[in-house]
């Protein structure tokens, strides 16, 4: 055998293999010798992730440390598995292990650093090598591909723990996968969301060089356990990767279900914690992880939707010349499989609608196929259900196709999205889904029915939109009291202003320990006057770029030049005893072009000296900014009106954005040439003037409906969510 495992039991092997060679150590090696009778024995003090070189042959490096000899200035030498030897020590070898490596060939190294030997060993089957790993116990677990691993005790950390940089050992509940599947590069990848006991969701970006070594997941709800996961921060969102020795095991997640792990690792550790861990998930999981609503059967699948279907391959046929080595009575369950409807011509019948299935390309939404094993708990029903089933049914039968009764009750749209049109998934949505993706699509004709309220995974094509001045469309939101208001016209904001400036200065508010002031009169309108109030960081006056100044009697013009040179401008008069700030109409902060409101109902106004407890008197953020001054900051927003059409029925929406949806600030597009343009093209694609609507992208969506009052009328409406433009749009 290429690799074998001696147990240890207090610290003595049970056999010595070794016995009839000749042990080495690392001085006496030289180049030119054999040592096919030969081994030399270490510590592991260093593993390497698996890598493919020509012909892609796997390859495994290691530092292997002599024991006897560790106070050598050379202790240590780099040793370099090829081929299957090379795949299944990397899935046993593990820091620390004592090994030992008979029949092998020394090489020169070049890249020796201090420390390491100036050699390099080789070991591969071809070379009739031998790998020995020394281990101390034999884990007890129903499977027959578990032996004997190192008793390692291993720790887990709960995914609210998790930080960057971290590997970890880790549980979860699958919440949403992707089955494995070619990268761009060399390697498999696999993307899986786990949550555990604390709620915290955690994705996991998977790749492997070897399609097995991913994690067996068949479904939602399916547990796994990950070892060495690095932990890293990617667009301000926790994110695992793999690392080197990176393991799983995966664990049907169903209640009462035998604990059988799924692993292509023939070795791995698995206390009885570990069964634990898992009863406690799986418990856990029953009461607040909702089953899969995408396994569905035949019976059951309406048009346009997705779901996940377990079913026994009987037939198979080459379409195009491309194939995937299916076997005719596998069990499969087929991932994200489309409901579409489809046209059917007959001689003796007007056409009719006919429901066919589909998969579409590519990996969005988990789609794929995975071979399920005849131990599988969910292809031990379907047997028992086909054993049942009534082998006559198919006797009938004239080998045509079978409608159903209630086949032609699918609706044509008319003047609407053709319902054929609305079956070209081939065509990407414009838009893509934050969250949520395990909920099916609903046809908007099925939603008029439903009571609110209650959330829908639409698809379907912008029939039209409100307002077409996408300038009315920004408004001001309070995240308190909810309200909308219109964002003030500059026309508007300088006549506040101008009314403010009649108020007299009051010289007794100038020159405090907050500020330094400055007092200049105008030529104009009877010699106004102006006053800049410089405040300090720490009782100095800091540069122009970092200072916030406080003005009183400043017109519009003149509070945007002021804005240009200093970071922050605030409009004030003169109040009793202190500044105070103008009608919370005009902005309480403008920073360049940025103005900053605040919610006239909610905030309760503090005096001006306030501004002494922010913190950082350089950046002077807005929210802290509002804080001290006692404001409830009002967000700018998109506030549009989409009319949906998907071909069964047509729907009003009501989007109400911040960022997330168009990824334009809505606070900046009223002074932005450039975001006015992109928002205008963007619009322009969903609903392009002057075309059919069967030529517009589809847009896949979550929509909410809730009920609005009105007097004694009650209305549903309807609001989109979680939902955003998709990269290749923008």
């Amino acid at each position: 055998m290429p690799l074998e495992l001696i147990k240890e039991v207090s610290g003595v092997p049970e056999i010595e293999p070794l016995d009839k060679l000749h042990k080495v150590d690392l001085k006496s090696l030289q180049l030119g010798c054999d040592y096919s009778k030969k081994y030399i024995q270490g510590k592991l003090s260093c593993i390497s992730s698996l890598t493919y070189g020509g012909n892609r042959t796997p390859i495994l490096k290691v530092g292997l440390q002599e024991q006897e000899n560790s106070d050598s200035e050379s202790n240590t030498i780099n040793v370099l598995f090829f081929g299957k030897l090379a795949k299944d020590c990397a899935k046993v070898f593990s820091e620390g292990d004592m090994i030992a490596v008979a029949g092998f060939i020394v090489l020169p190294s070049s890249t020796s650093k201090d420390g390491e030997h100036s050699l390099v060993l080789k070991a591969f089957e071809d070379l009739k090598s031998t790998v020995y790993v020394y281990v101390k116990s034999v884990v007890d677990c129903p499977t027959e591909s578990l032996s004997l691993v190192p008793s390692t005790r291993y720790t887990y950390t709960r995914l609210d723990e998790l930080k960057a940089g971290m590997i970890v050992n880790v549980y979860g509940v699958v919440k949403f996968f992707k089955p494995p599947y070619l990268s761009k590069g060399t390697d498999y990848c696999s993307v899986v969301t786990l949550v555990d006991q604390t709620n915290v969701k955690l994705t996991c970006l998977l790749f492997s060089g070897n399609y097995e070594s991913l994690p067996i997941i068949y479904k939602s709800g399916d547990i796994v356990r990950f070892h060495r996961l690095k932990i890293q921060i990617y667009k301000n969102e926790t994110q695992g990767i793999t690392s080197s020795g990176f393991a799983s095991l995966t664990f049907e997640g169903t209640l009462g279900a035998p604990i059988i792990p799924r692993t292509s690792n023939k070795y791995f550790n698995f206390t009885t914690e570990d069964h634990k861990m898992v009863e406690t998930l799986r418990v856990w999981a029953s009461t607040h992880i909702s089953p899969s609503s995408t396994l569905v059967k035949l019976c059951d699948v309406q048009p346009m939707q997705y779901f996940d279907l377990t079913c026994q391959l009987l037939g198979k046929a080459e379409v195009d010349g491309a194939s995937f080595l299916l076997k005719v009575g596998s069990f499969l369950r087929i991932y994200s499989l489309h409901t579409k409807l489809q046209s059917v011509n007959s001689e003796s019948q007007a056409a009719s609608l006919a429901l066919e299935f589909h998969l579409h390309g590519g990996t969005s939404y988990g789609r794929g196929i995975r071979v399920l094993p005849e131990s599988n708990s969910d292809v031990d029903q379907l047997k028992k259900v086909l054993e049942c089933a009534s082998l006559t049914a198919n006797q009938g039968s004239d080998g045509g196709i079978c409608r159903s009764e209630c086949e032609d009750s699918f609706p044509t749209s008319s003047g609407s999205v053709s319902l054929f049109e609305v079956e070209r998934c081939q065509q990407l949505s414009a838009t893509i889904l934050t969250d949520h993706q395990y909920l099916e699509n609903t046809p908007l004709c099925a939603i008029f029915k439903q009571k609110a309220p209650q959330q829908y995974r639409i698809r379907a094509k912008l029939r039209s939109y409100k307002p077409k001045g996408l300038f009315q469309s920004v408004k001001l939101h309070c995240p308190n009291c909810h309200s909308l208001q219109e964002v003030p016209r500059e026309g508007d904001l300088d006549l506040i202003l101008q009314e403010s400036a009649v108020n007299p200065l009051d010289s007794k508010l100038q020159n405090t320990l907050l500020y330094d002031s400055k007092v200049w009169s105008t030529k104009d309108q009877g010699e106004r006057k102006v006053a800049v109030h410089f405040v300090k960081n720490n009782g100095i006056l800091p540069l122009s770029n970092d200072c916030l100044i406080l003005i009183e009697g400043g017109t519009l013009s003149e509070i945007y030049k002021l804005a240009d040179k200093f970071h922050s401008v605030i409009p004030v008069r003169s109040g009793d005893g202190d500044l105070e700030l103008l009608n919370l109409s005009a902005p309480f902060l403008i920073q360049g072009k940025m103005h900053h409101y605040g919610c006239k109902k909610c905030s309760s106004l503090k005096p001006i000296q306030n501004l002494n407890n922010v913190v950082d008197k350089t950046t002077w953020i807005p929210s802290s900014v509002a804080e001290v001054l006692g404001i409830v900051p009002l967000r700018h927003v998109f506030v549009m009106t989409f009319t949906l059409d998907d071909g069964t029925g047509v729907l009003e929406a009501y989007l109400m954005d911040s960022d997330k949806f168009f990824h334009i600030p809505p606070s900046e597009i009223l002074t932005n040439d450039y975001l006015q343009e992109s928002m205008e093209m963007i619009m322009n694609m969903f609903c392009p003037p002057g075309k059919k609507i069967d030529t517009y992208p589809w847009l896949e969506c979550f929509i909410k409906s809730y009920n609005v009052s009105s007097g004694t009328e009650q209305q549903i409406c309807y609001q989109i969510f979680d939902t955003t433009i998709a990269d290749d749009v923008i």
